[in-house]
C-alpha cells in the first residue's frame, strides 16, 4: 500500500465568483473515481479527518480516487455563507453538483463515479439525478448513509430538534441574521443560507418532491427513470434526522430501481447501535461496516 496522497481543489461556479472546495484523497489515482456530498449545516469533514480517519481516506487506502465536496459556502468552498449569500438548495441540485462531477471527469474522463452522500446530501444526488438523468449512466453506484427527504416518525427527539428548534428557533435566527449560524451557535458543523434553510424545510414538512425555486417534479422525474444501483444505510439509534423508516419512506419515492438496505446495529450483527453522526464518524466503523461500502462499490453487492 502506497503513501496517502491529499491535495485541495477549487471549481469554479455559478455567476458571482464563487468557488467550491474538493478534498482530494488517493493511493491509487486511477482507482474508481468516488465522488462525496455532506448533509445540511455540515461540510465534507464528516468523511474524512486530518489524522487520516473516516471513510474517505479509508476508501482511498483500498484503491478508490477519492474526491470530498464542500458544498457552496461550506467549508474552505469561498466566500463562506454570509447575509448576502443568494443561492439555495436549487442551486446546489442544479449548479454545484454539476460542477463537481464535471470536474471529475475533466481529470478522469468518461470512467463512471461512484457517488457517495451523507444525510441531505443522499436527497440533493438524488434530486440532480432526477433532473439530469442523462448524467445515470455515468454513475456507476450509490451509497447513501441515513438518508431521508421527509421526517415523518412522531417522538420526542422531532419534537426538540425540528419542530421546536429546526423549524421554529433556527427559522426566527436565519431571519433576523440573513443566514442560518449553525457552526456558531453550535447545533452545525456548518452554517446555511437562509434561502437553503426555507426550501430544505419545505420538503422536510412532508411536502411535495417539487422544487421550491422553479417548481421541477423531482417525484414525477424519477418514476420514469432508474436511478443507479443504491446502498442505504440506516443506523439503530437515529432516532430522528435519518431515521429507518423515515430512509425506507425515502426508498419508496425514490422509484424502481436496485437497491440494497441495511440498518447498522448490532442486532444484525454489528459492533454497534450507530447513530446519525456515529454511522461515518466512529472509530471501529473501519472494522465494521465500511468494507461494505468498498464491496459495494466494487463488487455491487454487500
Amino acid at each position: 500500500m502506497g503513501e496517502l496522497g491529499a491535495e485541495s481543489l477549487w471549481v469554479p461556479v455559478g455567476r458571482e465568483g464563487d468557488e467550491l472546495h474538493i478534498r482530494h484523497l488517493w493511493v491509487d489515482p486511477d482507482g474508481p473515481p468516488v465522488l462525496c456530498v455532506h448533509g445540511s449545516i455540515e461540510n465534507g469533514r464528516i468523511f474524512y479527518s486530518n489524522s487520516g480517519r473516516g471513510l474517505a481516506p479509508f476508501l482511498a487506502r483500498h484503491g478508490c480516487d477519492c474526491y470530498v465536496a464542500d458544498l457552496r459556502g461550506r467549508g474552505a468552498s469561498r466566500p463562506p455563507i454570509s447575509r448576502r449569500s443568494r443561492y439555495g438548495q436549487t442551486e446546489a441540485i442544479v449548479e454545484d453538483l454539476a460542477a463537481l462531477a464535471d470536474a471529475i471527469t475533466a481529470r478522469r474522463g468518461g470512467v463512471a463515479q461512484h457517488w457517495v452522500a451523507h444525510s441531505w446530501g443522499g436527497v440533493l444526488l438524488s434530486s440532480h439525478l432526477a433532473r439530469f438523468p442523462a448524467r445515470i449512466p455515468g454513475v456507476a453506484s450509490l451509497t447513501y448513509f441515513g438518508v431521508k427527504r421527509r421526517i415523518l416518525v412522531h417522538n420526542f427527539t422531532r419534537w426538540w430538534m425540528i419542530d421546536l428548534g429546526w423549524r421554529g428557533v433556527h427559522t426566527l435566527i436565519a431571519a433576523v441574521v440573513g443566514y442560518l449560524p449553525a457552526r456558531q451557535l453550535r447545533f452545525g458543523s456548518d452554517n446555511e443560507t437562509r434561502l437553503t434553510h426555507a426550501q430544505c424545510r419545505a420538503w422536510v414538512r412532508d411536502g411535495p418532491w417539487v422544487d421550491p425555486g422553479d417548481g421541477f417534479d423531482y417525484g414525477a422525474a424519477l418514476q420514469k427513470v432508474a436511478l443507479p444501483r443504491c446502498l442505504y444505510l440506516a443506523a439503530a439509534r437515529d432516532h430522528c434526522l435519518g431515521h429507518p423508516d423515515d430512509v425506507r419512506a425515502f426508498i419508496a419515492e425514490s422509484g424502481e430501481h436496485p437497491y440494497s438496505y441495511r440498518l447498522l446495529s448490532r442486532f444484525t450483527g454489528h459492533r454497534h447501535d450507530y447513530d446519525h453522526i456515529s454511522m461515518l464518524t466512529h472509530p471501529e466503523a473501519e472494522l465494521d461496516h465500511f468494507p461494505l461500502v468498498l464491496h459495494w462499490i466494487s463488487q455491487g453487492r454487500v
